[in-house]
Formats: structure tokens, sequence, C-alpha cells
């Protein structure tokens, strides 16, 4: 009997443990998708960045457009000229082609880099936010709502972290 009473007491002691643990966890969720669509230094960095892709696209259509008339020129007149030209002629379209696919690449690449330049600033503002909201109101964790599959509960500090945020974009922007 005194072993019963004794587990019965060492249940409900580590019972009451775990929920004084689990009520002094405090979490907290934010919307990063909204704050980033609302912040004006990103609108600007994706202006730029939109700007950037068009003059890569407009490029990349010329050069395309070059090969296109090159290669029509080629086969108009491929049945005048030499094997020896035709083989010129064929390993200069091939050049063309190359370069064109090359260009694109180095597009892709510099605009993926364009876009981590343009997004770090703007991201560790967005964490500095973070910070300054869950030190203020003590807590342990910020969940991201736009990765997580499930959440219920919980504090929504979106409309406190946006005008952090919105503080500390404007700083950064005067300087």
């Amino acid at each position: 009997m005194k072993r019963i009473v004794f587990l019965l007491v060492t249940i409900i002691s580590l019972s009451s443990l775990m929920n004084q643990a689990a009520a002094q966890t405090k979490i907290a969720h934010v919307n990063s998708q909204k704050l980033l669509d609302t912040l004006p230094s990103r609108k600007m960095a994706m202006k730029t960045l939109q700007e950037f892709e068009t003059a890569g696209v407009s490029e990349l259509k010329e050069m395309e457009d070059d090969l296109q008339k090159a290669y029509t020129k080629y086969v108009a007149e491929k049945d005048k000229l030499s094997p020896v030209m035709q083989q010129y002629e064929e390993e200069r379209l091939q050049k063309k082609q190359y370069a064109m696919q090359q260009r694109e690449q180095e597009l892709q690449q510099q605009i993926s880099n364009l876009g981590n330049d343009l997004n770090a600033p703007i991201l560790k503002r967005v964490q500095k936010a973070v910070d300054i909201v869950s030190e203020r109101k003590k807590l342990n964790y910020v969940i991201d709502e736009t990765v997580t599959l499930y959440f219920k509960g919980g504090t929504d500090i979106t409309a406190e972290v946006l005008t952090e945020l919105l503080k500390l974009d404007a700083e950064e922007t005067k300087k």
C-alpha cells in the first residue's frame, strides 16, 4: 500500500512539474510573408531584381534573334557554300548557341546573387525586429506561420514585429 501511495505522489509531482515547465514556455507566431510584403525596402529590392532580370531577358532575346538570323541565312546559302565554308558556318552557329547558353547561365547566377545580396539586410532586420519583440514579451519561441503545418494557440506577434520592422527599415533607409 505504501508503494502505491508513493507511486501516486511521485506521478502527481512529476505531472505538476511538467505543467509548470510548459506554462513557463512562451510561444508566439509571426507571419514572415506578411512582414516582407509590407516592407518598403523589400518592395524596392524586388523592383531592382525585376529590372535586372528584364534587362537580362532582353539581352538573351537579342542573342537569340541574332542566332536565328544567322541560321536562316546559313540555310538559305548552304547549297552555294563549299564544304569547308559549310563547316565553318556551322561551327560559327554552334559557338553562338553555346555563347547564348553560357550567358543565360551567367545571368541566372547573377540574378540569384543579386537576390541574395538584396535580401540579406532585409532578413537581418526582420530577425532583429523579432528579437526586440521577443525580448520585450519574454518569449521562448517564435514560429513562422508560413512554414508551419499546424498551430493553435500562442500569441500572434506579427503586428508588433511589423511596427518594429518598419522603424528599423526607416532608420536603414535614412542612412
